[in-house]
Protein backbone atom coordinates (compact mmCIF):
# COMPACT_ATOMS: atom_id res chain seq x y z
CA UNK A 1 0.00 0.00 0.00
CA UNK A 2 1.23 3.06 -0.73
CA UNK A 3 1.28 6.68 1.48
CA UNK A 4 0.70 9.67 0.52
CA UNK A 5 2.91 11.67 3.34
CA UNK A 6 2.15 16.00 3.12
CA UNK A 7 5.24 17.57 2.06
CA UNK A 8 6.47 19.15 4.83
CA UNK A 9 8.90 18.84 8.16
CA UNK A 10 7.19 19.48 11.06
CA UNK A 11 7.79 23.28 12.69
CA UNK A 12 9.16 22.46 16.25
CA UNK A 13 6.94 23.80 18.92
CA UNK A 14 8.36 24.41 22.02
CA UNK A 15 6.58 21.98 24.79
CA UNK A 16 4.16 23.55 27.42
CA UNK A 17 2.76 25.99 24.79
CA UNK A 18 -0.42 27.52 24.75
CA UNK A 19 -1.74 25.01 22.88
CA UNK A 20 -5.00 23.60 24.27
CA UNK A 21 -4.80 19.93 25.72
CA UNK A 22 -7.26 18.78 27.30
CA UNK A 23 -5.68 15.57 29.12
CA UNK A 24 -5.23 16.19 32.65
CA UNK A 25 -2.02 15.99 34.31
CA UNK A 26 -3.51 13.67 36.57
CA UNK A 27 -6.15 11.14 36.50
CA UNK A 28 -9.07 12.38 37.65
CA UNK A 29 -10.69 9.77 38.46
CA UNK A 30 -14.39 10.00 36.71
CA UNK A 31 -15.49 11.95 33.81
CA UNK A 32 -17.74 14.76 35.27
CA UNK A 33 -18.78 15.89 32.35
CA UNK A 34 -22.72 17.43 32.45
CA UNK A 35 -25.86 16.35 30.27
CA UNK A 36 -26.32 18.00 27.52
CA UNK A 37 -29.40 18.32 24.92
CA UNK A 38 -28.88 17.44 21.42
CA UNK A 39 -28.78 20.78 19.41
CA UNK A 40 -28.45 20.17 15.74
CA UNK A 41 -30.91 18.22 13.13
CA UNK A 42 -29.41 15.00 11.88
CA UNK A 43 -25.89 15.13 10.13
CA UNK A 44 -25.33 11.79 9.21
CA UNK A 45 -28.42 9.45 8.35
CA UNK A 46 -28.46 6.03 7.36
CA UNK A 47 -32.05 4.42 5.31
CA UNK A 48 -32.76 0.73 5.51
CA UNK A 49 -28.60 -0.16 5.31
CA UNK A 50 -28.08 -3.36 4.15
CA UNK A 51 -24.27 -4.94 4.10
CA UNK A 52 -22.64 -8.17 4.35
CA UNK A 53 -18.95 -9.77 3.22
CA UNK A 54 -19.42 -12.73 0.49
CA UNK A 55 -23.31 -12.93 0.35
CA UNK A 56 -23.57 -13.19 3.53
CA UNK A 57 -25.70 -10.37 5.19
CA UNK A 58 -24.85 -9.21 8.00
CA UNK A 59 -26.68 -5.73 8.62
CA UNK A 60 -31.07 -5.97 8.03
CA UNK A 61 -32.58 -2.95 7.29
CA UNK A 62 -30.31 -0.54 10.05
CA UNK A 63 -31.63 3.04 10.11
CA UNK A 64 -30.26 5.45 12.22
CA UNK A 65 -29.61 8.96 12.78
CA UNK A 66 -26.77 10.86 14.54
CA UNK A 67 -27.64 14.76 15.24
CA UNK A 68 -25.10 17.46 15.32
CA UNK A 69 -23.75 18.27 18.88
CA UNK A 70 -24.78 14.70 19.84
CA UNK A 71 -22.13 11.78 20.93
CA UNK A 72 -24.04 8.62 19.88
CA UNK A 73 -22.60 5.51 22.17
CA UNK A 74 -23.38 2.05 19.51
CA UNK A 75 -23.23 -1.06 21.93
CA UNK A 76 -23.76 -4.92 21.36
CA UNK A 77 -22.41 -8.37 21.57
CA UNK A 78 -19.47 -9.41 19.94
CA UNK A 79 -20.14 -10.38 16.27
CA UNK A 80 -23.27 -7.76 16.29
CA UNK A 81 -22.72 -6.08 13.05
CA UNK A 82 -20.82 -2.69 14.97
CA UNK A 83 -17.80 -2.67 12.59
CA UNK A 84 -19.73 -3.48 9.78
CA UNK A 85 -21.81 -0.49 10.21
CA UNK A 86 -19.11 1.64 10.85
CA UNK A 87 -17.00 -0.01 7.49
CA UNK A 88 -20.23 0.68 5.55
CA UNK A 89 -20.55 3.72 6.67
CA UNK A 90 -17.08 5.08 6.12
CA UNK A 91 -16.92 3.76 2.37
CA UNK A 92 -14.72 0.90 3.26
CA UNK A 93 -17.45 -1.46 2.69
CA UNK A 94 -20.35 -0.78 -0.32
CA UNK A 95 -23.62 -1.43 1.15
CA UNK A 96 -25.89 -4.06 -0.81
CA UNK A 97 -28.97 -1.15 -0.44
CA UNK A 98 -30.03 1.63 1.47
CA UNK A 99 -28.25 4.95 1.86
CA UNK A 100 -25.82 6.68 4.23
CA UNK A 101 -26.55 10.35 4.27
CA UNK A 102 -24.41 13.50 5.27
CA UNK A 103 -26.84 16.45 5.52
CA UNK A 104 -29.44 14.51 3.10
CA UNK A 105 -26.47 13.94 0.53
CA UNK A 106 -25.65 10.29 -0.25
CA UNK A 107 -22.16 9.91 0.60
CA UNK A 108 -21.49 7.17 -2.58
CA UNK A 109 -21.99 9.92 -4.40
CA UNK A 110 -19.09 11.54 -3.93
CA UNK A 111 -15.24 11.34 -4.01
CA UNK A 112 -13.19 9.94 -1.23
CA UNK A 113 -11.10 13.14 -0.74
CA UNK A 114 -14.64 15.02 -0.35
CA UNK A 115 -15.63 12.01 2.08
CA UNK A 116 -12.63 12.75 4.01
CA UNK A 117 -13.69 16.24 4.81
CA UNK A 118 -16.60 14.88 6.17
CA UNK A 119 -16.30 11.84 8.26
CA UNK A 120 -13.32 10.81 9.91
CA UNK A 121 -12.65 7.33 11.40
CA UNK A 122 -11.00 5.74 13.78
CA UNK A 123 -10.63 2.04 13.02
CA UNK A 124 -10.51 -1.05 15.28
CA UNK A 125 -7.68 -2.32 13.16
CA UNK A 126 -4.94 0.20 12.97
CA UNK A 127 -3.09 0.35 9.56
CA UNK A 128 -0.21 2.71 10.50
CA UNK A 129 2.73 3.21 7.82
CA UNK A 130 6.13 1.95 8.73
CA UNK A 131 9.11 4.01 9.70
CA UNK A 132 7.01 7.43 9.94
CA UNK A 133 7.10 9.27 12.59
CA UNK A 134 4.48 10.22 15.08
CA UNK A 135 3.89 13.75 13.58
CA UNK A 136 4.00 12.50 10.38
CA UNK A 137 0.94 10.24 10.77
CA UNK A 138 -1.30 12.46 12.51
CA UNK A 139 -0.09 14.86 9.88
CA UNK A 140 -1.91 12.01 6.93
CA UNK A 141 -5.22 13.84 8.83
CA UNK A 142 -4.74 17.07 6.55
CA UNK A 143 -4.31 14.89 3.75
CA UNK A 144 -8.20 15.54 2.46
CA UNK A 145 -7.04 19.46 2.27
CA UNK A 146 -3.94 19.38 0.35
CA UNK A 147 -3.34 20.23 -3.54
CA UNK A 148 -1.78 18.68 -5.92
CA UNK A 149 1.58 18.87 -4.84
CA UNK A 150 0.83 18.14 -1.46
CA UNK A 151 1.91 21.60 0.13
CA UNK A 152 0.66 22.47 3.38
CA UNK A 153 0.50 25.76 4.90
CA UNK A 154 0.94 27.44 8.25
CA UNK A 155 -2.71 26.47 9.41
CA UNK A 156 -2.00 22.89 8.93
CA UNK A 157 1.12 22.58 10.82
CA UNK A 158 -0.89 24.51 13.96
CA UNK A 159 -3.34 22.26 13.17
CA UNK A 160 -1.50 18.98 13.54
CA UNK A 161 0.13 20.40 16.42
CA UNK A 162 -3.34 20.69 18.54
CA UNK A 163 -4.37 17.45 17.26
CA UNK A 164 -1.51 15.86 19.33
CA UNK A 165 -1.85 18.20 22.52
CA UNK A 166 -5.21 16.97 22.44
CA UNK A 167 -3.98 13.10 23.41
CA UNK A 168 -1.18 14.46 25.20
CA UNK A 169 1.48 12.89 22.15
CA UNK A 170 3.51 16.33 21.83
CA UNK A 171 6.76 14.91 23.41
CA UNK A 172 6.51 11.41 21.07
CA UNK A 173 6.09 13.79 17.99
CA UNK A 174 9.70 12.68 16.46
CA UNK A 175 9.37 8.90 17.48
CA UNK A 176 9.63 6.30 15.06
CA UNK A 177 5.46 4.84 14.83
CA UNK A 178 6.46 1.30 15.50
CA UNK A 179 8.25 2.17 18.29
CA UNK A 180 4.93 2.83 20.58
CA UNK A 181 3.00 0.84 22.49
CA UNK A 182 -0.40 -0.67 21.51
CA UNK A 183 -2.42 2.13 23.70
CA UNK A 184 0.03 4.52 22.17
CA UNK A 185 -0.30 3.64 18.68
CA UNK A 186 -4.31 3.89 19.16
CA UNK A 187 -3.70 7.87 20.44
CA UNK A 188 -1.86 8.85 17.58
CA UNK A 189 -4.92 7.20 15.28
CA UNK A 190 -6.97 9.30 17.52
CA UNK A 191 -4.92 12.60 16.94
CA UNK A 192 -4.93 11.53 13.35
CA UNK A 193 -9.32 11.68 12.94
CA UNK A 194 -9.07 15.56 14.64
CA UNK A 195 -6.38 16.87 12.26
CA UNK A 196 -9.28 15.96 9.89
CA UNK A 197 -11.56 18.34 11.39
CA UNK A 198 -14.69 16.83 10.10
CA UNK A 199 -17.76 17.58 11.60
CA UNK A 200 -18.80 14.12 11.87
CA UNK A 201 -16.56 11.41 13.55
CA UNK A 202 -17.04 7.58 13.83
CA UNK A 203 -14.88 5.45 15.77
CA UNK A 204 -14.81 1.67 16.36
CA UNK A 205 -13.66 0.68 19.67
CA UNK A 206 -11.56 3.97 19.63
CA UNK A 207 -10.31 3.30 23.70
CA UNK A 208 -9.33 -0.45 23.56
CA UNK A 209 -6.03 -0.26 24.01
CA UNK A 210 -5.81 2.82 26.42
CA UNK A 211 -5.35 2.74 29.87
CA UNK A 212 -7.94 4.17 32.20
CA UNK A 213 -6.45 7.48 32.49
CA UNK A 214 -6.74 8.37 28.94
CA UNK A 215 -9.68 6.31 28.33
CA UNK A 216 -11.47 8.70 30.07
CA UNK A 217 -9.08 11.74 29.39
CA UNK A 218 -10.57 10.41 25.11
CA UNK A 219 -14.28 10.13 25.85
CA UNK A 220 -14.43 13.61 27.76
CA UNK A 221 -12.60 15.21 24.16
CA UNK A 222 -15.06 13.43 22.19
CA UNK A 223 -17.71 15.00 24.66
CA UNK A 224 -16.47 18.27 24.45
CA UNK A 225 -16.24 17.84 20.56
CA UNK A 226 -19.96 17.80 20.32
CA UNK A 227 -20.84 19.81 23.23
CA UNK A 228 -18.82 23.26 23.00
CA UNK A 229 -18.97 25.65 25.38
CA UNK A 230 -20.86 29.02 24.55
CA UNK A 231 -17.70 30.68 24.50
CA UNK A 232 -16.10 28.22 21.67
CA UNK A 233 -19.41 28.80 19.78
CA UNK A 234 -19.32 31.86 19.68
CA UNK A 235 -15.66 31.81 18.45
CA UNK A 236 -16.84 29.65 15.60
CA UNK A 237 -16.41 26.17 16.56
CA UNK A 238 -19.44 24.06 15.24
CA UNK A 239 -20.33 21.07 17.40
CA UNK A 240 -19.68 17.91 15.80
CA UNK A 241 -21.72 14.21 15.55
CA UNK A 242 -19.76 11.16 17.22
CA UNK A 243 -20.73 7.65 16.35
CA UNK A 244 -18.83 5.94 19.20
CA UNK A 245 -18.91 1.95 18.94
CA UNK A 246 -17.81 0.86 22.52
CA UNK A 247 -17.34 -2.28 24.52
CA UNK A 248 -17.45 -0.36 28.85
CA UNK A 249 -20.82 0.04 29.95
CA UNK A 250 -19.79 1.78 32.54
CA UNK A 251 -17.96 4.57 30.40
CA UNK A 252 -20.52 5.09 28.01
CA UNK A 253 -23.15 5.65 30.13
CA UNK A 254 -21.47 8.92 31.71
CA UNK A 255 -20.77 10.40 28.40
CA UNK A 256 -23.38 9.36 26.37
CA UNK A 257 -26.29 11.56 24.89
CA UNK A 258 -27.89 8.27 23.18
CA UNK A 259 -27.04 4.90 23.26
CA UNK A 260 -27.71 2.52 19.93
CA UNK A 261 -27.94 -1.00 20.74
CA UNK A 262 -27.17 -3.94 18.22
CA UNK A 263 -27.94 -8.05 17.96
CA UNK A 264 -27.22 -9.68 15.33
CA UNK A 265 -26.80 -7.27 12.57
CA UNK A 266 -30.37 -5.54 13.95
CA UNK A 267 -30.89 -1.80 15.84
CA UNK A 268 -32.94 -2.86 18.85
CA UNK A 269 -33.07 -0.09 20.95
CA UNK A 270 -32.12 3.13 20.51
CA UNK A 271 -32.77 5.64 23.74
CA UNK A 272 -30.80 7.53 26.71
CA UNK A 273 -28.23 5.33 28.59
CA UNK A 274 -31.20 5.15 30.97
CA UNK A 275 -33.68 3.96 28.89
CA UNK A 276 -31.15 1.26 26.95
CA UNK A 277 -28.93 0.46 29.77
CA UNK A 278 -31.60 -1.75 31.70
CA UNK A 279 -31.18 -4.92 33.59
CA UNK A 280 -33.98 -6.67 32.03
CA UNK A 281 -32.54 -5.62 28.05
CA UNK A 282 -28.69 -6.28 28.78
CA UNK A 283 -28.95 -9.10 30.98
CA UNK A 284 -31.07 -10.85 27.77
CA UNK A 285 -28.39 -9.85 25.07
CA UNK A 286 -25.08 -10.49 27.23
CA UNK A 287 -26.22 -13.91 28.34
CA UNK A 288 -25.26 -13.09 31.52
CA UNK A 289 -27.55 -11.48 34.96
CA UNK A 290 -26.72 -8.09 35.34
CA UNK A 291 -27.71 -5.10 36.98
CA UNK A 292 -27.55 -1.61 37.28
CA UNK A 293 -26.61 1.20 40.00
CA UNK A 294 -26.95 4.99 39.83
CA UNK A 295 -25.08 7.45 41.45
CA UNK A 296 -27.82 9.56 43.48
CA UNK A 297 -24.82 12.47 44.07
CA UNK A 298 -23.74 12.19 40.13
CA UNK A 299 -26.07 10.50 38.50
CA UNK A 300 -23.36 8.47 37.13
CA UNK A 301 -24.19 4.55 35.91
CA UNK A 302 -22.67 1.47 36.62
CA UNK A 303 -23.25 -2.01 35.36
CA UNK A 304 -22.51 -5.26 37.32
CA UNK A 305 -22.90 -8.59 37.11
CA UNK A 306 -25.09 -9.83 39.78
Amino acid sequence: MWWHVPSFRRKKSPLGSSLPCWVPRSFCGCLNVQNHRIIGDAMLTIENLNAGYNGRKVLHDINLKVPQGAVIALIGPNGSGKTTLIRAISGILNPESGKVLYNGQDLTKISIQERSKLIAVVPQIRNLPPAFSVYEVVALGRTPYLNWFGITSGPDHEIVNQSMAQVDLLEMADRNIAELSGGEQQRVMLARALAQQTPVLVMDEPTSHLDLQYQVSFLKNVHRLAHPSEQEIQNGFEPRAALVAIHDLNLLANFADQVALMVEGQLVKLGTPAEVLQPEILSGVYHLPLTTLQDPKTGHFAVLPR
